[in-house]
């Protein structure tokens, strides 16, 4: 069975397309010829699974000030979790972002304490060597940067993982909604939850689905075929930077790129 998660640190380049929601059936039709369905779009009556996201930023919101002063470095700190109703574990997360080059650092608590963990400081008992590290790096930057939970995203989320590389995932996210938040909170009041999947951060209308092709070091043959099958045009979109736009009424659209080829 396919690995539902990824793994605690990773290295991987990806490659993000906005399209339309009609697009997501060929494209899986096509993804289905490399990959399989990853756990959580197997188990899901849809096959779409959900995802929240506690992004962190200083009182001057200093991250989203420096995401928007870099054309090309940037990173965010949150805490992941998976399902309308979040349960254990949960992912404390920094990533780093060098153009379509990704590096990410996750530590898996097995606790509902989570949020006491990262107020207090104190360690997890439970922390394997791993997350062990990467969790102590969390809390260092959380020190260093002062921040605190500001918005809270919810997505929904199809996925595959390659079964012919040694790592390639593809992912649709829709329905991309934020509810601004102050609490270590990972599951957000459903009647306060806003939609930033509109024109102004898509740029596109009849766009309203973030594709994304991930892969390590080589990208594969079959990624170039589907990009150039589906006449897909590259380009850049963040969850934090445009959930936080629509929030504090800052443009944030998505930035063409180059196809990849």
């Amino acid at each position: 069975m396919s690995t539902p998660i990824s793994p605690l640190a990773l290295e991987r380049y990806e490659l993000k397309y906005l399209i339309p929601l009609e697009l997501v059936e060929p494209i899986s039709r096509y993804v289905e010829g490399y990959c399989d369905m990853d756990h959580y779009s197997q188990i899901s009556p849809d096959q779409f699974y959900t995802i929240n996201s506690l992004y962190l930023d200083s009182p001057n919101l200093y991250l989203l000030r420096f995401k928007e002063a870099s054309s090309a470095f940037c990173f965010n700190m949150r805490v992941r979790s998976y399902g309308e109703n979040p349960k254990p574990p949960y992912f404390c997360e920094i990533k780093y972002k060098l153009r379509e080059f990704v590096r990410k650092k996750r530590a898996k608590i097995n606790s509902e304490e989570w949020a006491s963990y990262l107020i207090s400081g104190e360690t997890p008992p439970e922390l394997d060597a791993a997350s062990l590290d990467n969790f102590e790096n969390f809390q260092f930057m959380k020190m260093t940067y002062n921040v605190e939970p500001v918005i809270l995203t919810q997505y929904r989320r199809k996925a595959y993982i390659s079964n012919i590389d040694d790592y390639a995932r593809v992912t649709f996210d829709r329905d991309l909604r934020f509810q601004e938040i102050s609490d270590w909170c990972l599951k957000p009041e459903e009647k306060m939850l806003c939609h930033y999947d509109h024109p102004e951060s898509f740029g596109n209308s009849g766009c309203n689905v973030v594709l994304e092709l991930k892969c390590e070091k080589k990208i594969p043959l079959w990624f170039v075929d589907l990009i150039q099958r589906f006449n897909l045009m590259g380009g850049s979109f963040s969850k934090f930077g445009n959930s936080m736009a629509t929030l504090h009424h800052i443009p944030e659209v998505v930035t063409p790129g180059p196809m990849y080829l």
